[in-house]
């Protein structure tokens, strides 16, 4: 991969968290031009970052889909989600924590440029399984991170404390509200995704896929836990939290528990 397009991505992601974190310090006194002008410096590094995964991934024998090329993906996934959705919806400062990440993960890309191996029989259905997958996955992550500044703003107005950043966050209600939309279409793909995965899973465990299936499957019952509480008993506060977050944590290890371990772990000491 080119120098440049692993450096400056990078640098564009980590400027325009510092922008967002600004403009979050500044409270009522950020004004909307500081925001756009974040939102466009991201976009540029999400560009770029996109082409560098593109590159990446996709190669004369196929697709390539390592750890650390998957952690980049779902990263990227993850800006793009934000600066899309931001158009609509007060949701661009988690940036603060997406973008810093989305440069680790590029940057890591970029190290690991020559790990993993080409899955050159993918057949469109897997490969469109993969996707899903990862926007499910990104979604969901986005909830999470929704979910942990909900808690926070929570527990400041609990505490009587609605200075600082505080006042720069929409109501609690539109943060509830954001919430559930982002879990409720991450629900949606992570159930197609465990659709579309089905004809796949041949033999779970020559495949290595027992622990990947088994978490997965528990995550999908948590999040329709969590929908179906919000549904019937108006699950909200700390609450809603707690089960979003445990879900998340639960599909993140299914996600990138078991691609850890047979690529990082195993293969390391097979080659020891």
């Amino acid at each position: 991969m080119d120098t440049l397009a692993i450096i400056l991505p990078p640098l564009l992601y980590l400027l325009a968290a510092g922008m967002l974190l600004r403009r979050l310090a500044a409270g009522v006194a950020a004004t909307a031009n500081s925001k756009m002008i974040a939102i466009v410096t991201a976009f540029i590094a999400s560009s770029l970052h996109g082409y560098s995964v593109y590159s990446g991934v996709v190669i004369g024998e196929g697709i390539i889909l390592s750890f650390f090329l998957a952690l980049s993906f779902t990263s990227w996934l993850a800006a793009i989600l934000i600066l899309l959705t931001s158009l609509r919806q007060p949701i661009e400062n988690l940036g603060i924590a997406v973008f810093p990440f989305a440069a680790l993960s590029l940057l890591l890309q970029g190290y690991h440029a020559d790990s993993g191996f080409p899955l050159s029989s993918a057949s469109s259905g897997l490969q469109a399984h993969i996707l899903i997958s990862a926007i499910s996955y990104s979604l969901l992550t986005l909830a999470a991170l929704q979910a942990i500044m909900l808690a926070i703003q929570n527990k400041q107005l609990r505490n009587r404390h609605p200075g600082g950043f505080i006042r720069a966050l929409p109501p609690l209600e539109t943060m509830e509200s954001i919430l559930f939309q982002l879990i409720a279409i991450g629900y949606l793909l992570l159930s197609l995704s465990l659709i579309t995965g089905l004809p796949y899973a041949r033999d779970l465990i020559a495949q290595h896929l027992v622990h990947k299936t088994v978490l997965s499957v528990t995550a999908w019952f948590v999040f329709a836990i969590l929908l179906w509480g919000r549904w019937r008993f108006g699950w909200r506060g700390r609450k809603a939290v707690r089960w979003t977050l445990s879900g998340f944590v639960t599909l993140m290890f299914a996600y990138f528990g078991s691609k850890m371990v047979l690529e990082l772990i195993l293969a390391t000491r097979a080659g020891a």
